[in-house]
């Protein structure tokens, strides 16, 4: 299977720039840009809940195309927890997940843990691994921030 081109991914330079890229590619159902966000690497790992472990490139970009072919996916990062160092970064977060049915919309959590590391290419995605969401994650995502003044 072709791999993505290498292309600018990075606009701006940041892990946070291509997890960007990667929730508006699921969204619009974009296979090319979603797999430019992703490492050039053998070892790169998406697991997606209840899924198998997915290795490689060739692995993950067919489970998207895959998921893609049954149309967009509606997911929205919330309650991003995230570790960044000067070459890896580590982004957990809760992603609500928008689901057309004959009585509207309805909304599911997943939590995932997304991981980027700086290559030559820039900031690059070397591990998506997402788990149904709890009912731990779904309180968390319905509590109000706490604002500092």
């Amino acid at each position: 299977m072709p791999k993505a081109k290498l292309q600018a991914a990075t606009v701006g330079g940041s892990a946070h720039d291509v997890e960007a890229q990667f929730y508006e590619a699921l969204q619009t159902g974009d296979l090319d840009k979603l797999m430019a966000c992703w490492a050039d690497e053998d070892d790169i790992v998406c697991v997606h809940p209840g899924g198998p472990r997915l290795v490689g490139n060739a692995q993950i970009r067919a489970a998207f195309e895959t998921m893609f072919n049954n149309g967009t996916i509606a997911a929205t990062p919330e309650r991003v927890c995230k570790v960044d160092s000067l070459t890896s970064a580590m982004h957990n977060v809760i992603e609500r997940i928008g689901i057309q049915t004959p009585e509207g919309m309805q909304y599911a959590l997943v939590v995932a843990t997304n991981v980027y590391q700086r290559t030559a290419q820039g900031w690059r995605m070397v591990a998506h691994h997402a788990s149904p969401g709890t009912s731990a994650a779904h309180a968390e995502a319905h509590e109000t921030p706490q604002v500092l003044h």
